[in-house]
């Protein structure tokens, strides 16, 4: 995988322009804080950290060679990986995925498939060097901007980078509402986060998303419940011996792609292993109610034309609005506890990675 992906890197050096990857330092604690605000949902993988491309596109050719020393790190085999790939004079021509369109009679669930299947083509990026910065706390317009950039590019990309991807992709279905669902869960000792984007249609829950494991991501249109969907997610999580710790859920996102908002991440954050069942349903039940009651709300007026021309900028000016809003305050989770499972004897010092 991670020798496609890099495969599916190797551009001319006319690309590499410009750009800079910063490695990701600090505590644990100031990672996880940075992790959450920020909305880079891997910093950690499991313990592994990666770096992030905060530079923009393209890039110069120090993050390249920065890029291919990390994969030398990473990967059993990466330096010998890495010289075969680079040395290769006759590697194949890297198709371009086309951007889904649909005939009028597309019903919803083909039209999630086949935004699925653009994703899938994208391929999740192995390389531990994330090409795309996302940070939560930019206006919903400038991240869509950034979702054109990837469709532009066609690079291969994680978790959340397919999230604002899918918002962009669904923008022109209103019919269909997204909201972000995210997980944290642990392994032998470490502890992993994964994001997907939420759907919900004509009375039934669904997912799209990217990543390593395939029942991980896409969830078809088919979930009566948002619990029903939770535990899917829940249930895949325990076939790779993963314990589900954490599940935050956010609001419903804006169809107005020139919004100002910011996205709402986590409404709601639930504690699963220290909920019943029961409780975790009564919880799900009324994070579904507060998302349907917000489809009713008013969303706040778009910016000007001029204004919208420079909210694509990746740093904001001083001039720039505060673009805060007010937090909803976070339900706690019940309290109580259930035994934690133990990992079987032989995966001690072992990561399945999700």
């Amino acid at each position: 995988e991670l020798a496609i992906c890099c495969g599916n890197l190797f551009k001319p050096a006319s690309r590499l322009t410009r750009g800079m990857l910063r490695p990701i330092v600090g505590s644990v604690e100031q990672r996880d804080e940075e992790q959450e605000e920020e909305g880079e949902e891997e910093l950690r993988d499991g313990g592994v950290p990666f770096y992030v491309n905060r530079g923009g596109l393209p890039v110069d050719e120090e993050t390249w060679e920065r890029m291919w020393r990390h994969v030398a790190r990473i990967h059993p085999n990466g330096e010998a990986l890495g010289k075969e790939i680079r040395g290769a004079t006759d590697l194949p021509k890297i198709p371009m995925p086309s951007v889904p369109t649909y005939q009028p009679t597309t019903t919803v669930p083909q039209r999630l498939e086949a935004i699925q299947k653009y994703i899938r083509e994208l391929q999740y990026n192995h390389t531990g060097t994330q090409f795309f910065e996302i940070k939560k706390s930019r206006p919903l317009t400038a991240l869509m901007d950034i979702a054109k950039e990837m469709t532009r590019e066609a690079l291969p990309i994680k978790c959340l980078e397919a999230v604002i991807l899918g918002i962009s992709l669904t923008n022109n279905m209103p019919g269909v509402e997204r909201f972000p669902l995210s997980f944290q869960s642990q392994f032998s000792g470490n502890h992993f986060h994964h994001i997907v984007l939420g759907v919900h249609s004509g009375g039934r829950f669904g997912a799209l998303g990217i990543s390593r494991r395939e029942d991980l991501m896409f969830k078809p249109l088919e979930f009566r419940t948002l619990m029903d969907l939770v535990q899917e997610f829940e249930g895949a999580y325990r076939g790779y011996w993963h314990t589900l710790r954490k599940v935050r859920i956010g609001q419903y996102v804006s169809h107005d792609t020139h919004s100002v908002e910011q996205i709402e991440w986590k409404h709601s954050v639930l504690d699963v292993d220290k909920l019943t069942k029961e409780e975790l349903r009564k919880e799900l039940e009324r994070h579904t109610r507060d998302m349907r009651l917000k489809i009713g709300k008013p969303a706040p007026p778009s910016p000007t034309k001029d204004r919208r021309n420079s909210m694509g900028s990746p740093l904001r000016g001083p001039g720039s609005p505060i673009r805060r809003i007010s937090r909803v305050e976070r339900r706690p989770s019940g309290e109580k506890k259930v035994l934690e499972q133990k990992s079987p004897a032989d995966m001690n010092g072992y990561q399945i990675r999700v």
